[in-house]
């Protein structure tokens, strides 16, 4: 357990460093160029979004769900530890990442058309420069995620989780550079290829130096790596039976982020569109990352170790475990945030109307958050289990909802039932059903393939958690309500939205936190372990 905690430290440290820099990034880059109703921002929030999609299924999808068991097994059974297999794998891995990326860059146009459908055609045009630019980080995005993978299976998970902080920095340079030279812009009109080379050529080059610096641990892992051609005999046929299933979920996924979109896409430049669904989901996942990641990613690597050596009960005890302790932060955190939530969207807009707009947006994501945080220990169960086929029939059913959401947004907008102002709204909040439906049935699937989950105690103390939490919203409502609300000086200003935020969501989870100590609710103590656990010394 001690090693596991420090593992969690570790991974915890870095990823919440790397989110604030990301938060600070995305800040400067709306600064650069807006967020609600400005098409330059939905333009590059496509543009950049066609790499980030295919990265961010592909890291959580085909590599966690196959390369770190093979990995987890070949360091164990291997004499070697694993680097012949590793080097015949990672051979293999590279030459598809630039076949992918090769037939990425020639479609781009297509890509464009299918993502920014709805775009003017002067909006298209920027979107395209800006993607000839942005998609060979998906090359790049692969390398960082496959060999961070090979890292975290051998229990490296440091540079995994701090590398993007480089990107982030490089990122946060670059477009200060756009501000201080062409100044803020909101609009696509008066694009110069000099801005369009340095906005994707900054976004582009701090990806490739975040892959580069995981090259620099690669020792620290003990391997010996060579490209190596000859890859009979690594178990190809089981491996793409599995990654088959992954790949048809990242087609599902693809299709139906593409939707969502393309029919946002009708609201740009007037609305909230696609460059609010980003930063909206940025501050949605920046709680998911820090806690359910730093919790969960050195638990992905015991519940595989568990799965080879054939102990069912104990990847059940860890799955509880799990669901627990990141159900006691995630709930009180919801809380903060909603409460919270226009505070945090003054960050992203240039003013209190934009930033309510936003919020509505970011309550629709949250609406999930919680089934979204406890699934993540269901995937990677199924995925310990060398099962994906599993896991594409549950993401299929949650791809056909959010599809049938988006379209019926689009229909009732055609229809002047829903205004363009609330369609981004809808959107996200399509996106959140289907993330629910999905974790009620991942649930269900889990329990046929290995039986009793063990979960009722964990939901349980879910439920307290949520008992808790109503009252501690309300006083953080009660403190939103005495800084003047939506017209107060929480959402007058930037800096100001950070600070209303933070005093907002800290009242609500102070008072979180004391309930649940007044009533002694036994997983507050598992809770105060794993903070300990990110205390120097510890």
């Amino acid at each position: 357990m001690a090693g596991l905690g420090r593992a969690s430290a570790t991974v915890a440290v870095g990823t919440m460093a790397s989110r604030i820099t990301g938060l600070i990034r995305n800040i400067v880059l709306t600064v650069a160029i807006g967020t609600v109703g400005a098409r330059a921002a939905d333009s590059f929030a496509v543009a950049n979004q066609l790499p980030n999609s295919v990265f961010a299924l592909i890291s959580s999808g085909l590599l966690a769900g196959v390369i770190v068991p093979q990995i987890v097994k070949a360091v164990k059974t291997h004499d070697d530890r694993g680097s012949a297999f590793v080097s015949k794998l990672l051979t293999l891995g590279v030459l598809a990442l630039l076949v992918v990326t090769a037939v990425a860059v020639v479609a781009a146009p297509l890509l464009v058309e299918i993502y920014a459908g709805k775009f003017t055609e002067e909006a298209k045009t920027l979107t395209l420069a800006l993607a000839y630019w942005c998609l060979p980080q998906l090359l790049f995005y692969g390398l960082y995620a496959l060999v961070g993978e090979v890292l975290n299976a051998n229990r490296i998970f440091g540079p995994f989780a701090w590398s993007p902080i480089v990107n982030n920095v490089i990122s946060i340079t670059g477009f200060g550079v756009f501000i201080a030279l062409f100044g803020t812009y909101k609009a696509a009109t008066g694009w110069t290829a000099g801005m369009i080379a340095l906005m994707g050529g900054t976004a582009t080059l701090g990806i490739v130096v975040q892959a580069g610096i995981l090259f620099l641990f690669w020792r620290r892992a003990g391997l010996h790596v060579r490209p190596d051609f000859h890859w009979r005999g690594i178990g190809l046929r089981h491996i793409g039976r599995l990654a088959g299933w992954t790949f048809l979920m990242v087609v599902a996924g693809q299709i139906a982020g593409a939707v969502q979109v393309n029919i946002v896409g009708a609201a740009s430049g007037t609305d909230a569109a696609g460059a609010t669904l980003q930063n909206a989901w940025l501050l949605f996942m920046l709680p998911f990352s820090v806690i359910v990641l730093s919790l969960g990613t050195p638990y992905y690597t015991r519940l595989s170790e568990h799965v080879a050596e054939g102990r069912t009960d104990a990847v059940t005890a860890d799955l509880s475990s799990l669901t627990r302790t990141v159900g006691i932060f995630m709930v009180g955190v919801l809380a903060a945030m909603i409460v919270a939530a226009v505070p945090l969207a003054r960050l992203f807009t240039t003013d209190p109307s934009e930033a309510v707009a936003f919020a509505w947006v970011l309550v629709a994501y949250l609406v999930a958050l919680l089934p979204l945080s406890f699934q993540f220990g269901l995937q990677r169960t199924f995925y310990a289990l060398k099962d994906t086929r599993t896991p594409f029939v549950y993401t299929l059913v949650q791809a056909a909802i959010v599809i049938a959401t988006a379209l019926t947004a689009s229909a009732l907008l055609g229809a002047g039932v829903l205004s363009r102002e609330w369609l981004a709204v809808a959107i996200a909040l399509g996106q959140s059903v289907a993330n629910i439906v999905q974790f009620a049935l991942a649930i269900t699937l889990l329990r046929r393939k290995i039986g009793p989950l063990g979960l009722s105690g964990a939901f349980r103390g879910i439920l307290r958690f949520l008992l808790a939490a109503i009252p501690a919203a309300v006083a953080g409502w009660g403190v939103f309500a005495l800084f003047g609300g939506v017209d107060g000086w929480a959402v007058s200003e930037r800096l100001l939205g950070f600070a209303g935020a933070a005093l907002i969501g800290g009242t609500t989870l102070v008072v979180y936190a004391a309930i649940l100590a007044v009533f002694r609710t036994p997983e507050l103590t598992m809770a105060g372990r794993a903070l300990r656990r990110f205390l120097p010394g510890r």
